[in-house]
């Protein structure tokens, strides 16, 4: 890394970056996918980015697509443009924990307000007779799917089976061999997608499950960090049993649909 000195040096990063970016573009060839038609915005002038995020080669308006921030901020930019492109707008607005290992490496201050020791909070122990850890496979996406909050359509599970093919992910499997409990990472380097059936919920197995893969993706220095709605209050628990610290901003997606 070497800081970048003048304009010229600027503009031949952005050709550079250009270069690049096509191929993360192609994908996002379903306009009606919004899943892989996905946005993450940050800004240092969130009020003031309009011009910006208004270009014609930033955002696809004519598309269904989602944008997602830690930046609540951003409400009033979004809302003002999707009403120039007759875009419907939904917002879901939910709370964001980091775990206290990353928190120490990343944001060491929100450690010092909690007293807690960065190798704090580990589950409790599962019984291994009956439960064994391994990790998805494609035939699980319509299982998670079930689960998710955001789930329930064939694009949906095309997302959670790419996030598997792609990206770690940690299970529990039950003794009929399926998996039971289960939490995987999508591509903004989140834990996301956890879920855990009915049957087996109350024995400690989400919170077993994400610590194993915050364990695991720590050790590859990603951090580890999940959100939640504001109403879940299961997982703010099971954030406070592991010691997870809540982070001073929360999760934004909009999720935007032409008319």
């Amino acid at each position: 890394m070497f800081p970048l000195q003048g304009p010229q040096m600027l503009q031949m990063l952005e050709k550079s970056l250009r270069k690049s970016l096509p191929e993360s573009l192609k994908e996002m060839r379903d306009d009606l996918d919004n899943f892989t038609n996905t946005y993450q915005i940050y800004s240092k002038e969130p009020r003031s980015c309009h011009e910006f995020l208004g270009a014609s080669d930033v955002i696809n308006w004519k598309q269904h697509l989602q944008i997602q921030s830690s930046q609540s901020s951003l409400e009033e930019v979004i809302q003002s443009l999707a009403a120039v492109n007759f875009t419907r707008v939904k917002k879901a607005q939910h709370l964001l924990y980091m775990t206290s290992k990353t928190a120490q490496r990343l944001l060491p201050f929100l450690l010092a307000t909690r007293n807690l020791c960065p190798n704090s909070g580990r589950p409790k122990a599962i019984n291994q007779e009956m439960f064994k850890l391994s990790s998805l496979d494609d035939s699980h996406a319509v299982l998670v799917d079930q689960f998710w909050g955001f789930g329930g359509s064939e694009k949906s599970q095309r997302f959670i089976k790419r996030c598997i093919q792609t990206f770690p992910s940690t299970c529990v499997v039950g003794p009929e061999g399926s998996p039971v409990s289960w939490a995987l990472m999508d591509q903004t380097g989140e834990i996301r997608m956890g879920g855990t059936v009915p049957k087996y919920r109350a024995q400690g197995l989400s919170s077993y499950v994400f610590y194993v893969l915050s364990q695991a993706l720590e050790k590859l220095d990603f951090p580890a960090y999940n959100n939640t709605g504001k109403s879940n209050k299961f997982v703010q628990r099971m954030s406070e049993t592991l010691h997870h610290l809540p982070l001073p901003c929360d999760w934004n997606q909009w999720t935007c649909e032409p008319l």
